[in-house]
């Protein structure tokens, strides 16, 4: 498990301004929490450097991009073995519908979210690149209706909120 960094209420309030809007630019994080430019971009680099922040990310609009059904897929592997499960993982991970790939425990091994263009292109995904596999005993298939992001993340008992 990974440790914890300690976090100060300055630290805290950055990453609850750079999580809803990660294109701010340092002069504008270090106005609103009130300290040097040059310090928020010291501190920003820090929480770099400890691994509090991992990076950046574009998000998009797959219904846009022409993928405007989206699902869950629970898969059952068996049996669920390492030199199995291995390949799977990495062949979810490469398919263009797979947005993200979760292990879990319980009944079902993996849960893989995709986007697809509609039912016709969902049922060629979960026949060819699922159950047409030896080692996925099973698979069952939840439709999106919406989605809804949360956050900020913050550490246990942190609230983010502006100081005062």
């Amino acid at each position: 498990m990974a440790e914890s960094v300690v976090l100060d209420p300055v630290d805290l309030q950055l990453l609850r301004l750079l999580q809803n809007d990660a294109r701010a630019t340092y002069r504008d994080l270090a106005a609103q929490v009130g300290i040097a430019a040059s310090t928020c971009l010291d501190r920003v680099a820090r929480l770099r450097r400890s691994g509090v922040i991992l990076g950046h990310q574009l998000r998009l609009d797959p219904a846009k991009l022409g993928r405007g059904l989206q699902a869950l897929l629970s898969v059952q592997v068996r049996p669920h073995r390492r030199e199995l499960v291995g390949p799977f993982v990495e062949r979810v991970r490469a398919l263009p519908e797979a947005l993200t790939v979760f292990h879990l425990t319980g009944p079902d091994d993996y849960l893989v979210h995709v986007a697809v263009a509609d039912m016709a292109d969902l049922q060629r995904l979960v026949i060819d690149e699922f159950t047409s596999r030896r080692e996925v005993a099973r698979v069952e298939t939840r439709l999106i209706f919406q989605r809804w992001d949360c956050g900020p993340l913050l550490p246990p008992g942190a609230s983010g909120a502006p100081p005062g």
